[in-house]
């Protein structure tokens, strides 16, 4: 067993979009999969080279509305049909447009909290400490720098491989994020 500690991932850090998309598309045609970017603006064709999934969190919402307009709207059903049946005003116990603004606002509250859930989820969060923090410069990425970080986790990392491969793009730094 070695004594040396296996580090987090390799940066490298760039000036522009223009070399870190170019490291990207040189990383995924070299075989990294475990590659994360971090950038002070969005950068077109980095979800393409890194080949994302869209979001799935629509599909979430809207979901979480539907099941809260139909358990809304049966709630109010079996409470006013079978529950606790009680005329007023000579209506049907199942008259439907009674029960329309509180299913609405039931509908709106589960989309409002699945979609939380689920940004957060999607975001990592809440997440108090990660080691990219630890690399340096990675204040630069909110600013003007963009950087590319591969994971030791990847089955081919290998970090002299890795700066072989990234010098070619002339980042401005190379360096290993400890773990």
């Amino acid at each position: 067993m070695s004594d040396t500690p296996r580090p987090y991932g390799l940066v490298a850090e760039f000036d522009r979009p223009e070399p870190m998309l170019a490291a990207l598309q040189r990383l995924r045609a070299a075989g990294f999969r475990r590659i994360e970017v971090y950038s002070p603006e969005q950068v077109d064709g980095v979800d393409e080279i890194l080949e994302r999934r869209p979001s799935r969190t629509p599909l979430v919402v809207f979901a979480a509305g539907v099941v809260g307009a139909v358990g809304g709207f049966f709630l109010q059903w079996y409470g006013s049909v079978i529950g606790y049946p009680l005329n007023v005003g000579g209506r049907p116990l199942n008259s439907w447009p009674a029960f329309g603004t509180t299913t609405i606002e039931l509908a709106i509250l589960c989309m409002v909290l699945a979609g939380a859930a689920a940004l957060l989820r999607a975001c990592r969060m809440p997440l108090l400490y990660h080691p990219i923090f630890d690399a340096p410069g990675i204040e630069r990425a909110s600013r003007d720098r963009f950087l590319v970080c591969v994971e030791a986790g990847d089955p081919r990392f290998d970090p002299d491989r890795l700066s072989r491969l990234l010098h070619v793009h002339d980042p401005v730094r190379i360096c290993e994020v400890p773990a």
